[in-house]
């Protein structure tokens, strides 16, 4: 009801005046008469082609508050010919829908809903001082020929706006989407949005969005703008002020009709023929609390955290060579005469080579003919200077033994029971140096090349995910995501800043070792020095390198981690364990080791296979039946290949090989049931080959999701064999561990058993839906800033310095020791 004209109209008047006014206006058709609705009253009626119903709403918008309104629709029609059509009219907007609203799923399937909720964009909070007034209409039509019925209510919502640590609850479901409103407090820069659930389907998805008409809040369009997750117990987004320039965001809540962008099936009701269903239940109860993030001051915590927690081991690292030089220097000066040999002993320089040979020993010993012999080979004037590396031709890495085939027979003499380290240490020093130096120069040119595209590869990526807003893209732990600049994710970028630092402190520490042999080699001719395990560093460096591409390849992947860039995590994983167990065997078969082109060409092979298994490892089992033939032929073949030291060439004849191992077995363990001529070579082959096998079976029984880990395992496990082995023997060798492998050992064992529990604590998992993976996520542990993972990259990284570290330092007992007395296994 107007009220009557008055000089000086009140509020209320003026706004019934304009209601009846416009609602006059915006008649419907014939028999209508246009009033003013009301909020909280529920219209009933019927439209048809002929009559439409327009309804007007007004209210008072009071200074700064966002007011918001919700519209409630119902209609018993099925006939989705002539649906009944629900348009809302706005200040800045228009709203439409109809009933009964249709949602298509997979499969042309189709979901019906015949009642519909939505929340209308809500005005704007104006500048002005006074109370406005704001109109709504809502026009009901439908193009039917006959009366449908329709229900409509519209009610004001009083808790639109979210606070900050204040929970909230509320419902939702395909038809009936909600959103609200968040404005930053003046204190807070970010905050993170919790959603929970205790059911994880109906499936859902949860948008932020800026504060701009239309809201998308329906199925098949709430990823056209903003952020968006989706979610079945747990969601978390994180969101930035400087994002939004208004300060504020609204926070959606979307129902989908299906389950299966979840992880969930097709429910059972519409199997079959029935592509059509109406008004199923899909209602879901959740609560979301928003909660500040860390500040940036947090951020600079973290970071002098990362880099000052690893310059210590720098620290350390120059504390123990002060202490060694002190000691080195103490006892030179005691024995004037000693030349310090770049391990942790010493030697004196009056060991003539002629006096070597052990009495008693029959097998391995070099008797007085062959020292002769070799010096002569070695002599001064058919050769440079110790110190001096030349570039000659003569030096270079070549297809031919450069072991003299007259002198010395290499077949003879590998084929002794008894080998010591002088049998396989015969070759020129300086050429077999060069040789494992290209470990180091090859490493270096894969890492660049493999590095850049992958770089560019997640830049990609993590534009992608910027500027469409999905975050189920990747894989992140969202309740421990601290975003900076246009990284997501950026603590778990810089937790692998360990990998880089202590790798390059391991280069430093070869490098100091690989001087002081050379000053050593300098000071005394390198001929009289036949002592302790041969030094050569290549093998360390490409390690070195290893470690920290490890860092570089971890970080990329932890840009955008999904099940499409896992390999950039594990393809430097494989080289370290492989390098690692190259440089084991290097120790006490230098002249017998790989090099470095077939070892790189062994990881590309590796690392293709890794690549296959993604594409192709999931569901085919004739991947599995081919990789694990592989599998078992190759540890067959390089077992022939250890067990004969390298007598064998696999290039001239693959099937000799495995020939001859048939032989021999049949010969010795059949036909003779002799013992086998290496005994101690057999025992490791056989178990290496027994966990192998064990691998392959696993394999081709379970068929793993992660064959890029499945991989890594592999290695892993055939790494830690053979340094079980190897530290075995050294001890049954009657050999000593000095004081620092000792610790390095221990530290070693340490460090990656508490690393292995925070790997074993899996915060996300991409082989999964985004929604089931975020169930996983967990809030962060250390400094507020990293979480569990995080953890496990400082820790693999300290793991794996100490492991370098003993396979560095694990033979330095032996810088004393006369070569012909070190025996090899």
């Amino acid at each position: 009801m107007a009220g009557r004209a008055a000089p000086a109209p009140t509020p209320g008047a003026l706004l019934c005046a304009l209601l009846w006014a416009a609602a006059a206006a915006a008649g419907g058709g014939p028999g209508d008469n246009p009033a003013p609705g009301a909020f909280g009253r529920v219209y009933r009626g019927a439209v048809n082609i002929s009559a439409e119903r327009v309804y007007a709403f007004a209210y008072r918008s009071e200074p700064g508050q966002v007011d918001a309104v919700r519209v409630y629709v119902n209609s018993s029609s099925e006939n989705l010919q002539y649906p009944v059509l629900f348009v809302v009219r706005q200040q800045k907007g228009v709203l439409s829908w109809q009933v009964p609203l249709i949602f298509r799923g997979l499969y042309q399937r189709t979901y019906n809903y015949q009642e519909v909720s939505r929340t209308l964009c809500p005005s704007e909070p104006t500048p002005e001082t006074r109370p406005s007034n704001q109109i709504i209409f809502v026009d009901v039509a439908s193009m039917a020929p006959f009366n449908i019925a329709y229900e409509l209510l519209v009610t004001r919502l009083e808790n639109f706006q979210l606070e900050t640590n204040k929970a909230f609850n509320f419902t939702a479901s395909p038809s009936q989407p909600q959103y609200f409103l968040y404005k930053f407090p003046q204190d807070v820069d970010s905050v993170i949005i919790n959603v929970v659930s205790d059911a994880p389907y109906p499936c859902s998805v949860v948008s932020v969005q800026d504060i701009v008409c239309p809201v998308y809040d329906l199925d098949h369009n709430v990823e056209f703008n903003g952020v968006y997750q989706s979610m079945t117990k747990q969601a978390a987004i994180t969101v930035q002020r400087k994002d939004f320039p208004g300060e504020q965001f609204f926070v959606v809540f979307v129902i989908k009709p299906e389950d299966y962008a979840c992880g969930g099936s097709v429910p059972s009701s519409i199997h079959g023929n029935v592509n059509r269903t109406w008004n199923l239940q899909r209602t879901k109860n959740l609560q979301v609390t928003i909660v500040p993030s860390i500040k940036k001051s947090v951020y600079v915590q973290a970071m002098f955290f990362s880099f000052l927690g690893f310059l210590s081991f720098y620290l350390g690292s120059v504390i123990v060579a002060f202490v060694h030089y002190i000691s080195t220097d103490m006892k030179l000066t005691v024995l004037p005469g000693s030349v310090s040999v770049a391990g942790s002993g010493m030697m004196t320089s009056s060991h003539p080579i002629s006096a070597s040979t052990p009495e008693g020993s029959s097998y391995g010993a070099i008797d007085e003919s062959s020292s002769s012999g070799r010096h002569q080979l070695s002599s001064p004037e058919r050769r440079p200077p110790a110190g001096s590396d030349t570039d000659s031709s003569v030096e270079e890495e070549s297809d031919f033994d450069t072991m003299p085939e007259i002198e010395s027979d290499k077949n003879i003499i590998r084929t002794k029971v008894f080998l010591y380290l002088s049998d396989l240490s015969r070759k020129d020093r300086r050429i077999v140096s060069k040789k494992y130096k290209i470990y180091f120069w090859n490493i270096i040119t894969i890492a660049v090349f493999y590095a850049l595209p992958v770089i560019q590869l997640v830049i990609t990526y993590q534009t992608v995910v910027n500027v469409t807003g999905n975050q189920d893209i990747c894989y992140y732990n969202f309740l421990c995501a601290h975003p900076l600049g246009v990284l997501s994710a950026f603590n778990n970028i810089l937790s692998n800043v360990g990998h880089m630092m202590l790798g390059f402190l391991f280069l430093l520490i070869v490098l100091r070792r690989d001087i002081l042999h050379r000053r050593a080699m300098e000071m005394k001719d390198i001929y009289t020095l036949d002592y302790g395990i041969p030094k050569h560093f290549g093998l360390f460096y490409a390690m070195g390198i290893a470690l920290m591409m490890e860092g570089v390849l971890s970080a990329c992947y932890h840009v955008c981690p999904n099940y499409s860039n896992f390999q950039f995590d594990t393809s430097f994983m494989y080289m370290i364990a492989g390098l690692c167990m190259l440089k084991l065997y290097q120790t006490r078969h230098p002249d017998i080791n790989a090099s470095a082109y077939s070892a790189y060409a062994s990881f590309a092979v590796v690392i293709s296979l890794a690549v296959l298994g993604v594409v192709f490892g999931k569901n085919d089992m004739w991947f599995w039946v081919v990789f694990s033939m592989i599998h078992v032929l190759a540890s067959l073949a390089l077992s022939t290949q250890i067990y004969y030291m390298g007598r064998f060439k696999i290039g001239e004849c693959y099937l000799g090989i495995f020939r001859r191992a048939v032989m021999v077995l049949y010969t010795d363990c059949i036909q003779q049931c002799s013992r086998p001529m290496y005994m101690d070579r057999m025992v490791l082959l056989i178990v290496g080959n027994l966990v192998n096998w064990s691998f392959a079976i696993f394999g081709l029984v379970y068929r793993p999701r992660d064959f890029a880990s499945y991989i890594l395992g592999i290695f892993i496990c055939n790494l830690l064999l053979y340094l079980a082995f190897y530290i075995i023997m050294k001890l049954r060798s009657s050999e000593r561990l000095l004081p620092i492998p000792m610790f390095c050992i221990v530290a070693t064992a340490v460090v990656w058993a508490a690393a292995l529990y925070f790997f074993f604590q899996t915060l996300s998992s991409w082989e999964e839906t985004p929604a089931e993976s975020r169930e996983k996520n967990r809030p962060c542990i250390l400094l507020g800033f990293f979480d569990d993972h995080d953890v496990w990259h400082f820790l693999s990284a300290a793991a794996l310095f100490f492991s370098f570290l003993v396979l560095l330092t694990l033979d330095d007992d032996l810088d004393t020791v006369r070569r012909d007395k070190i025996p090899v296994f």
